[in-house]
């Protein structure tokens, strides 16, 4: 299980729990995220791709695996899909589409931007202790309970001698990219995904119209990138969770557990 950009592998403790059958499960933290080492030369988002193999050729070498991601976890698991198709055998992606597409003309202002952050690079503030960490989890997302927030904050944060708190995962995440998505090389790489793709979107989050530009409640635009991304692949399966947002292993995991488990076949 593959997490979201700024979140730990122990976001899927709920979703883990809820699974009604035996699985042997890795949920590991990305480099830079958590509890893993922060990597002194910066990241790039093909590091991700290059983890995952090392993951699967360490744990999975003889037979092909079944991935799920969330959000960036579920973007790294369907590529890989396509770039690696003999060694997954069912990729299975929750609220993670891709990004919106880019157009050239954007890249000199986005490398700008990343030779700008570059010079100042981010920082996180710290926290007064661990129940503040908690309180900004409950304020990202409403709909997670007080016990939930509790335990992901001791593994978001660090507790530091004084009291305070401070997040684990580098910050230097938050730069931004300086390359250009390009859509047409996504599709390129999803149309050679051999294994069965399940899309699990989430009722109430704010993806799909990002990924389609549009910030009204029209559906039609929404429907159509949206089905465009999906024809790449040569079976590919949407499902959508009501009652949830963008964390929507958070917010209806045994959902999120019972919508894997069938289309695993188990």
């Amino acid at each position: 299980m593959l997490h979201g950009w700024m979140d730990v592998g122990a976001s899927f403790q709920f979703l883990v729990d809820a699974l009604v059958n035996e699985w042997f499960v890795i949920a590991p933290d990305w480099r830079g995220f958590g509890r893993s080492e922060w990597c002194p030369d910066g990241y790039w988002f093909f590091d991700y791709l290059a983890d995952l193999e090392a993951l699967l050729d360490h744990y999975s070498p003889g037979e092909p695996a079944r991935v799920v991601g969330h959000s960036l976890g579920g973007n790294v698991a369907c590529l890989f899909a396509g770039i690696r198709p003999a060694r997954i055998s069912h990729a299975i992606s929750l609220d993670g589409f891709g990004i919106p597409a880019e157009r050239p003309e954007v890249a000199p202002d986005k490398i700008a931007k990343w030779l700008d952050a570059l010079s100042d690079p981010p920082s996180f503030a710290p926290y007064p202790n661990i129940a503040a960490v908690a309180d900004r989890l409950q304020k990202n997302n409403p709909r997670l309970p007080r016990d939930k927030a509790d335990f992901l904050a001791t593994h978001w944060a660090e507790v530091l001698p004084d009291g305070s708190a401070r997040l684990t995962s580098d910050p230097r995440h938050k730069l931004p990219f300086p390359h250009v998505y390009r859509m047409e090389e996504v599709l390129a790489i999803w149309r050679r995904a051999t294994s069965p793709v399940l899309w699990i979107g989430a009722q109430d989050s704010f993806v799909l119209k990002w990924l389609a530009g549009v910030r009204d409640e029209s559906k039609s635009d929404v429907e159509a990138e949206l089905k465009r991304r999906m024809a790449a692949f040569s079976n590919c399966r949407l499902l959508t969770i009501a009652d949830a947002g963008h964390m929507l292993h958070h917010d209806q995991p045994v959902a999120v557990a019972s919508a894997i488990e069938a289309f695993l076949g188990v």
